[in-house]
């Protein structure tokens, strides 16, 4: 990824936490469908079906918080970035540029003296 912009790495890794989200939360409805058809008392089926049902959802609203807090992360960065590159460079006030100038000198002296 040599050269990748931030945003672009930071939507990656959102959509691969969101992947690996789904697929727990998938795992976890299908444990409970399992304990669901094990179960012979129809309130316990009835209950762990809701669970399933329930970690589902869950498991989605999750997935969508996460990949919405990257986007909008992600759009931020980009934005700040674009706003930075627009801006012209801050100019240095004359007289420190003058002294920066005037050590520059002093230190090319002072090395020729030295050698």
């Amino acid at each position: 990824m040599a050269e990748a912009d931030l945003d672009v790495v930071i939507r990656q890794l959102a959509k691969q936490q969101n992947k690996s989200l789904m697929a727990a939360a998938k795992k976890r409805r299908d444990q409970y469908a399992a304990r669901a058809a094990k179960t012979k008392d129809k309130e316990a089926r009835d209950r762990f079906r809701l669970m399933a049902k329930s970690t589902m959802l869950h498991g989605a609203a999750a997935a969508k918080r996460l990949q919405n807090s990257a986007e909008n992360t992600a759009d931020s960065y980009a934005r700040a970035i674009k706003n930075a590159a627009e801006q012209p460079p801050a100019k240095m006030p004359a007289k420190k540029a003058v002294e920066k100038v005037v050590e520059k000198v002093a230190r090319k002296a002072v090395k020729k003296k030295e050698a």
